[in-house]
């Protein structure tokens, strides 16, 4: 028979549990969370200082709480208390859908991006002058002399050559009509810069030589006196992406020299590249005019939430600005006759000058001026000014500090005028062009269907698909590498022509997919063929003559799933010796998935391969990250990683590490769904190809990139809605990225 006093003892105990159990878990959060993480999730401690939001599913951040939290008892909240608290945080404030709910994302007031103001600039300055439009044709126009002068009577030759690479040793560049021992010869054309940044031009050469670029007075480099034994002869120069600069190079070989042979090259090291001879597919024999690019330094954009944003204003900027201005206004003046169109002697001057600094404000404002602004920004300068060409140069320089300038919608009144904004700076970076503007002052950009025929035109541009180009350097992560190396002792044949080749040849993979007729965004994961010359098909197994071009190359479908398994993301994600599951799959995470990693509690270098030669690097990683601390984000990484183990430092395909068959099985917890497992680079590029989470990632993504702005801004459905007409459109890139224009322009 129970007694009395363990009845009372049970009846107490039930409601002390029935107490417990009835804490909310916004209650238990408050209670043994709040001291860290703040009481809405916004970050106390310095470990915990960013704000309690991310992008896992609501059973591994239940998980997690069970543990690791609290971090000094983890044992104090699990079962069914962390599962209350789990829900109850994500659904406050982790979540996406709470983030929207608690006060989503809006489009801020931003300065012009570092990108944006030279681009502006240049455009400004180029909107006055003749206009040029890259076509098909390639090389450069090459002109030879029987003399070591540019005399047109001793001209024997013209003719298009593909690229200047030559070496004619002690013969003659044209037998029986140039004398090998004197002779001049004369490349003209342009050049495109395919990136923004810091070009490095090299000639390579015995004789004498210089180089005109987008100068045709100033020499880049200037050779033409041969003196010591220098054969290779640099200068550094800042171009703008997207666009054609005039070129000329000039060598000759003299009979009162002491060379005896002649050779010349035309090298280049574009931004973030290695040294390579300018390719034909980036020359051109038609001449481009000139174009005004801003050499002043400018301190970097904020890229912390993955693209650039003009979101801070520094001292360090506002004074590059002002630099920045002084250039652009010297600039002017040296050019004015030119641009403006108007003599120093003309009669009419002061009216002509006025009429061109009112169309300079207007298109550095985007908008017409009111009568107040032409006032203010241009009469009163230029109205019987004393010395008008001071008076221009007060005009320009305040124009171009002028917030109006230098901020995006500075004055917003959300007309035709912002659209046309919208649409120049989303696709290239820029102001408006005349048909832009053309439009918005007849009031053509009012619906859908106009700025969507808006941003096809502006499509087709070289600038937008400079741009677009950009996006995918970043998103596969290239624009934050220098340089690829590798082991020479475990890659003998790797070197840095390999490299060169390696990004060469993801150019035009991603050229190839990207610029197709289906534009399908599937095929950037799931094609079976990669571009290959001479030089790398013998490293993957392709049998080709030395001197083969690039050209296109199927494998078997199984071993190669487009950029999962092209060789240069492969060797990018690679350590100089040994493949790095952890890089790769860190890669997927991140830029496929989209996913929020927190970074690692503390450095941690991986484990040396000759401390455990008979382990695999599957088995090494395993090892490295089974600690429970890393646990909570490895669980991710390594399954995504371990799929891509089939492909060594080089992303050659292979079965075997140190005589064990390689386990290339992988699997991913989707944010909704079932567990997708997967072997290979095969299978996980086929479900990552069908999966609305790398869908929304590369919609997102690519937003942003062209935006600036949080997509969510634009409406908390956007990004749903912007992923379905993706997919209703068979995953067509360049329809998306009309959509994103259209969808920003018009908000």
């Amino acid at each position: 028979m129970v007694s009395a006093g363990w009845l009372l003892l049970a009846s107490t105990m039930a409601a002390i549990s029935a107490a417990d159990d009835a804490a909310t878990g916004e209650q238990i959060y408050q209670q043994q969370c709040a001291k860290c993480h703040g009481a809405a999730g916004e970050g106390v401690l310095d470990q915990y200082a960013k704000p309690l939001i991310g992008d896992r599913p609501l059973d591994d951040l239940t998980r997690l709480i069970v543990e690791t939290m609290p971090e000094d008892n983890p044992e104090a909240c699990v079962g069914r208390d962390a599962e209350k608290v789990a829900a109850y945080v994500y659904d406050s404030f982790y979540s996406k859908a709470a983030q929207s709910r608690r006060g989503g994302p809006r489009v801020e007031l931003a300065r012009l991006t570092v990108r944006q103001y030279r681009n502006a600039i240049a455009d400004l300055v180029a909107g006055f002058g003749e206009q040029g439009r890259w076509d098909d044709q390639r090389g450069l126009n090459g002109e030879y002399f029987n003399s070591k002068h540019f005399n047109g009577d001793k001209r024997v030759l013209e003719r298009r050559d593909a690229v200047v690479d030559f070496s004619f040793g002690e013969a003659s560049p044209v037998p029986e009509k140039i004398d090998p021992k004197e002779f001049a010869i004369r490349w003209q054309g342009s050049l495109l810069a395919p990136d923004s940044g810091e070009y490095e031009f090299t000639i390579k050469t015995e004789n004498g030589a210089r180089l005109w670029l987008n100068d045709s007075q100033r020499p880049l480099i200037d050779a033409w006196v041969k003196s010591g034994s220098d054969v290779e002869y640099r200068q550094t120069i800042h171009l703008l992406g997207g666009r054609a600069y005039p070129l000329r190079l000039e060598m000759h070989k003299s009979k009162d020299g002491k060379e005896t042979a002649a050779s010349v090259a035309l090298i280049w090291k574009r931004p973030r590249r290695i040294a390579e001879v300018v390719p034909d597919r980036y020359l051109s024999p038609n001449r481009f005019p000139e174009t005004l690019v801003v050499q002043t330094p400018f301190p970097p954009d904020d890229r912390s939430f993955g693209y650039e944003r003009g979101s801070s204003v520094s001292k360090a900027w506002d004074q590059a600005t002002t630099y920045g201005a002084i250039e652009a206004t010297d600039y002017l003046a040296e050019h004015l006759k030119k641009l403006s169109g108007c003599a120093p002697d003309a009669a009419d001057r002061e009216a002509r000058l006025r009429e061109f600094c009112q169309r300079l404000a207007e298109r550095a404002f985007r908008r017409p001026l009111t009568d107040e602004q032409k006032a203010f920004f241009v009469d009163r300068h230029l109205i019987g000014a004393a010395d008008l060409d001071a008076a221009v140069k007060r005009v320009v320089l305040l124009t171009l500090k002028s917030p109006r300038f230098l901020y995006r919608e500075a004055a917003s009144a959300g007309d035709a005028y912002d659209v046309a904004a919208r649409i120049s700076f989303g696709l290239w970076d820029s102001l408006p062009d005349a048909p832009l503007r053309e439009a918005a002052a007849a009031g053509q950009l009012q619906t859908r269907e106009q700025v969507a025929a808006q941003a096809e035109r502006l499509l087709g541009d070289v600038r937008t698909r400079a741009k677009l180009a950009g996006f995918f350097q970043q998103w596969l992560k290239l624009d934050q590498m220098d340089e690829l190396a590798k082991d020479h002792e475990v890659f003998p044949q790797f070197d840095a022509a390999v490299a060169a080749d390696l990004r060469t040849s993801l150019d035009l993979f991603l050229d190839d997919v990207v610029w197709s007729e289906a534009s399908d965004f599937r095929q950037l994961l799931l094609a079976d063929y990669i571009y290959l010359n001479g030089r790398l098909a013998p490293l993957y197994g392709i049998d080709r003559p030395a001197n083969a071009p690039f050209e296109k190359v199927s494998f078997d479908p199984a071993q190669r799933a487009g950029v999962l398994s092209h060789p240069m993301v492969l060797a990018r994600f690679a350590y100089t010796a040994n493949s790095s599951p952890i890089h790769r799959g860190v890669f997927v995470v991140r830029s496929l998935l989209g996913r929020q990693l927190r970074p690692p509690p503390e450095a941690s270098a991986p484990l040396a391969p000759e401390l455990h030669p008979d382990m695999t690097t599957r088995e090494r990683v395993a090892l490295q990250t089974s600690p429970a601390a890393c646990q909570s984000c490895h669980t991710m990484i390594n399954p995504l990683g371990f799929s891509l183990e089939k492909y060594d430092a080089l992303g050659r395909y292979r079965t075997e590490e140190k005589g064990k068959p390689i386990d290339d099985g992988g699997f991913y917890q989707p944010l909704a769904g079932e567990k997708a497992q997967f072997h290979g680079a095969r299978e996980l590029a086929t479900f990552l190809a069908a999966s609305e989470e790398t869908q929304a990632a590369f919609v997102g993504q690519l937003f942003h990139y062209f935006v600036k702005q949080p997509v969510r801004a634009y409406g908390l459905d956007r990004p749903e809605e912007l992923r379905r007409s993706f997919a209703a459109n068979a995953f067509h890139m360049r329809r998306l990225l009309v959509e994103i224009i259209v969808a920003s322009a018009m908000k």
